[in-house]
């Protein structure tokens, strides 16, 4: 099992985009626990994740959770802002799952 944290501002717009992401893994047979979280509860997931991606909104953290998670092991990276836009489920599941496997 995969497990993927979300980081926006308030955790409320990626809670839509978990939901195309969880039907894309459905569609492909992908085991994966993906969670929407604000910046304010990371440490509530951050353990368990395996890869961690930033909302458009709050790009200016990356560096600081590069920082702070890389050393565990935990890639960060900051989510396409047109794919986050459009609400591709698919392309950012695809895409954190690659990160988490090249790691």
């Amino acid at each position: 099992m995969k497990n993927i944290l979300l980081v926006c501002a308030a955790g409320m717009s990626t809670s839509m985009l978990v939901n195309k992401m969880e039907q894309a893994a459905i569609n492909s047979n992908e085991e994966v626990t993906i969670r929407a979280t604000s910046g304010g509860d990371i440490q509530k997931y951050i353990g368990e994740a395996d890869v961690l991606l930033l909302g458009p909104q709050v790009s200016y953290l990356k560096s600081d959770y590069k920082k702070q998670y890389e050393s565990q092991g935990i890639p960060v990276e900051v989510i396409n802002s047109v794919d986050y836009g459009t609400m591709n489920g698919k392309k950012v599941l695809d895409w954190a799952l690659e990160l988490i496997n090249s790691k």
